[in-house]
């Protein structure tokens, strides 16, 4: 067993300790600022609620008693921006709610009142914009102030970043400047390409033969710097093994000059750089953070989760741990220095890219103040440290796993598994997690595995035309289940408690030689085609329509971080009409299976907030006892929730926002 690839952290020069109030005061002396304090829960001008990644408030206008008196308020419908993957969620600026819609990436800004628009602003068209995989994933915008005038941040598919009034979606005269393409103002803009170091053209960015970036969450602003992170194209349909690294990028709030890069990618000298056994560290990449950031503004932190390294289910190529890939990295928000890290997967081929914001609480150990940082994951870890030195909260691991399954791949020997909070949902797979109301249903789950290899979590891939005369592997849980976009965490921090959703799910493809593949992509990025590449799905999901697992098929598990403990779960929503009315199943009792879909959260003083389904698919708004996780109330909404929500405080009403496909619907009490 290896020594455990620890954080290594960082002297202690660079935890650079500022109290609260200078921290605040030298936003008022003029410095470009985040805009909230840590502990600031009743405004909500970060995706996530507050630059700790939360989702709280602590507004406490809607409680159990009145719940139910919940009416909508208004809709707000972006029929005008087709194509919306309704993964963005607003802030609330000034009496406004201001985001991203639709595949341009629109930025808006409606009445928090009324939902009706107030301004909006949309980029030029480039080829770096046509040619983005990411383009209809935006998550929304970031705030900041300059002089004590509200600034959003946008990050475009293009990889340009937008600095807007948020009074009147104006770009700001004096950020950025000319970016070199028609259409774009003489000022408001940063081209982030520059900051990355590669050749490229203005409107055609990159050149492909080199790599690809783009982006799909906000940047974030913390102490006067903005924070920028990335994304590549999806790593299931490359095919080739050149690309660029995501880099983290730093730029001063008020002027757009740019001011660090963070290699993900480590080069010879760099920390982390014999983690590349062979030299593509020169020429692959990905390792983007595409999920959300979050930041202690008191420390000078801010957290970065990163993807995988090119390509996923195959890194034959690229032999080694790969740092950072997969990684949780905290990083000195003036200097852009690693002050710590964790890698949560060693060379990466599974797709476990860390898909959520990390969460920072403070919590008590054993009678110690921890600041903690908490980072959810495909996986269903919850991997715990302190945020300042990256030290595990509890034990963390190295454990054996299963070796490589396909020629040419040298796979880690061993991973990092926490020893607690436990694994809030299933992990691997064995005959014991199928479908058990019949004995029938049993046996047909069993038969419909025989031609699959299964076995632990971290089972690797295989390919076609194996020596072992299966399909594929089945590997659990997969890239969609644990904790994944959709399923958005979230935490009290007067308790402590960690409200975590997650779903089965297990991933399974059928690799083929890279030839194949390739030439169903005739824009791929790169120029050297690999060995082997994703040929298509496999696996089982269903079992004469029923969900080949034993039931909960979704739920939100309550972990009580002050001591790693599981508190209680719940199922997501109500079992399907799917279940209950199936012939196989009449007659007998079956258990609240939880819809298989992960919820939408948010907590705060008073009440848990998710997102579900009904049997009949109607959906919903429920309301949950943060303490039990009774269910206290229910409301139904116009359209199908995904991905998030938030609440804030309007003209002495308190507000529920949540997310749906082109729409956004707003709940307040009944007059």
């Amino acid at each position: 067993m290896r020594t455990a690839r620890a954080t290594a952290p960082a002297p202690p020069s660079v935890f650079r300790r500022f109290p609260l109030l200078l921290v605040l005061g030298s936003a008022v002396a003029g410095c470009a600022e985040g805009g909230e304090s840590v502990a600031d829960h009743a405004d909500w001008k970060h995706i996530a609620g507050n630059d700790m990644g939360q989702r709280y408030s602590s507004l406490n206008q809607i409680d159990p008693e009145n719940f139910e008196n919940l009416e909508v308020a208004w809709v707000w419908e972006g029929s005008d921006y087709p194509a919306v993957n309704a993964r963005a969620t607003p802030i609330y600026v000034d009496g406004m709610l201001i985001s991203v819609a639709g595949e341009k990436r629109h930025t808006y800004a409606i009445d928090a009142g009324t939902g009706e628009k107030v301004w909006e602003y949309v980029e030029p068209e480039t080829f770096r914009w046509e040619y983005s995989m990411r383009k209809n994933h935006g998550k929304g915008v970031a705030y900041g102030e300059i002089d004590g005038r509200a600034v959003v941040y946008m990050a475009s598919p293009a990889f340009f970043l937008h600095a807007l009034w948020a009074d009147t979606g104006e770009h700001v005269e004096g950020f950025g400047g000319p970016v070199g393409v028609p259409g774009f103002p003489e000022s408001g803009v940063v081209d982030l390409l520059a900051g990355l170091g590669h050749e490229f053209d203005p409107y055609h960015g990159i050149p492909l033969e080199t790599g690809y970036i783009t982006s799909s969450s906000p940047p974030i602003v913390v102490n006067g710097v903005i924070v920028i992170g990335n994304s590549a194209e999806q790593g299931y349909n490359q095919s080739r093994r050149e690309n660029v690294p995501g880099d983290i990028l730093g730029y001063d709030a008020r002027t757009g000059d740019f001011m660090w890069k963070f290699n993900v990618l480590p080069g010879p000298g760099e920390f982390g750089h014999e983690t590349w056994e062979n030299d593509a560290w020169e020429w692959t990449g990905d390792i983007s953070s595409w999920a959300p950031l979050s930041a202690d503004e008191e420390r000078g932190i801010v957290y970065i989760p990163t993807n995988g390294a090119t390509m996923d289910f195959w890194g034959g190529f690229r032999p080694g741990d790969n740092l950072f890939s997969t990684s949780l990295i905290a990083l000195d928000v003036q200097t852009g220095e690693r002050v710590w890290h964790y890698q949560l997967v060693h060379h990466d081929i599974w797709n476990y890219d860390t898909p959520q914001i990390p969460v920072l609480m403070d919590v008590t150990v054993d009678g110690d103040d921890v600041p903690a940082v908490v980072q959810v994951t495909k996986q269903a870890f919850a991997y715990a440290f302190n945020r300042e030195t990256g030290e595990p909260i509890w034990p963390i691991e190295e454990r054996p796993v299963p070796a490589g399954l396909m020629p040419g791949e040298a796979l880690s020997p061993t991973q990092p598994f926490p020893t607690r909070p436990a694994p809030y949902d299933m992990q691997g797979l064995t005959h014991d997690d199928l479908i058990d109301f019949t004995p029938e249903l049993r046996e047909a789950a069993i038969e419909a595995l025989d031609d699959y290899v299964i076995g632990p979590l971290f089972t690797p891939p295989l390919h076609r035309d194996n020596d072992l005369g299966k399909v594929a592997s089945m590997w659990c849980p997969g890239d969609v289940g644990g904790t994944n976009i959709d399923g958005t965490p979230a935490a009290d921090p007067e308790t402590g408690i960690l409200y975590v959703t997650s779903q089965k799910g297990c991933g399974s493809r059928i690799m083929v030689p890279g030839e194949e593949r390739d030439a169903r992509e005739p824009a791929q990025t790169g120029t050297t085609i690999t060995k082997f590449a994703v040929g298509g799905f496999a696996g089982v999901r269903r079992v004469q329509g029923l969900p080949l697992f034993k039931p909960p098929y979704s739920r939100i598990t309550a972990i009580d971080m002050n001591t790693g403990e599981h508190l209680w779960w719940i199922p997501v929503g109500d079992t399907p009409n799917g279940v209950l009315e199936h012939d196989a199943l009449q007659g007998m009792d079956i258990p609240n299976t939880g819809t298989g879909r992960q919820a939408a959260q948010i907590v705060t003083s008073t009440l848990l907030m998710y997102t579900g389904e009904g049997s009949d698919g109607t959906s919903y708004l429920f309301a949950v006892d943060k303490a039990t996780g009774e269910r206290l109330g229910q409301v139904e909404l116009p359209a199908q929730p995904r991905y998030g929500m938030m609440t804030y405080m309007h003209e002495g009403r308190q507000h529920v926002v949540i997310q749906a496909p082109n729409t956004l619907m707003a709940l307040r009490l009944a007059d």
